[in-house]
């Protein structure tokens, strides 16, 4: 799952960032309401975590773009005011959840998953492929007989192609998708994650393989159902 946390206060954002990451979630920061308002424009987010109080824009004037524009990413509101009124200016500009500040990050991430399992793109805990099982519970695939760990990236790669069986995904698509716009990683991190992955699917006698469509990028494909 793809979260966006605006939040101007630079320690906070970055240390929800390792929290968030830490539970397998890929995350995207931003410090204004007009970054966010980009972001928010050119990636796809299952989630989006708006800070009221921001430079640049609020975060119900982002709030109220996101919905003018018909986007319907669940949207967390997180204020250090916890005056009704604003509470409630947030609902009605179309939140889905509101946390006043100080909050703990214990049930930030648990209104996150709950807010997550809204989204067009929720994927359920367990997504079977194929002979193959995405459990996201113990961060692992596996087939009947064995299992494999996989890394924060490994999963979200994973977890992406599993929604999206035999679609084509382009290698910039992915870099943007699971390492986002402001990643300083080389492009070259994305064919050597799937290159990891494939070793754990030839180990476990997967039923599905992730091809490379020349020219177009990488597809998950069932080969023995």
């Amino acid at each position: 799952m793809r979260i966006l946390i605006a939040e101007d206060e630079i320690a906070t954002a970055k240390a929800l960032k390792l929290l968030l990451e830490k539970a397998k979630y890929s995350v995207d920061i931003v410090h204004t309401g007009t970054d966010a308002w980009d972001y928010i424009r050119n990636c796809s987010y299952e989630v989006i975590v708006l800070d009221i109080m921001m430079p640049g824009m609020s975060g119900l004037e982002v709030l109220l773009n996101i919905r003018k524009e018909h986007i319907k990413t669940p949207v967390l509101m997180l204020t250090a005011k916890a005056e009704l009124e604003d509470r409630v200016a947030g609902l009605e500009a179309g939140a889905d959840d509101y946390l006043p500040k100080p909050f703990a990050t214990s049930e930030l991430i648990a209104r996150i998953k709950a807010l997550g399992r809204r989204s067009d793109n929720y994927i359920d805990s367990e997504k079977k492929v194929g002979n193959l099982i995405l459990d996201g519970n113990r961060y692992e695939m596996r087939t009947d007989e064995k299992s494999e760990n996989l890394t924060n990236k490994e999963f979200q790669l994973m977890e992406l192609f599993v929604q999206h069986p035999g679609y084509v995904f382009s290698t910039e698509h992915l870099m943007e998708k699971i390492w986002g716009l402001d990643s300083e990683s080389d492009i070259d991190v994305v064919w050597t994650h799937i290159g990891f992955i494939r070793k754990k699917l030839k180990n476990l006698d997967a039923g599905i393989e992730i091809k490379t469509i020349r020219g177009a990028g990488y597809s998950l494909e069932v080969v023995d159902a």
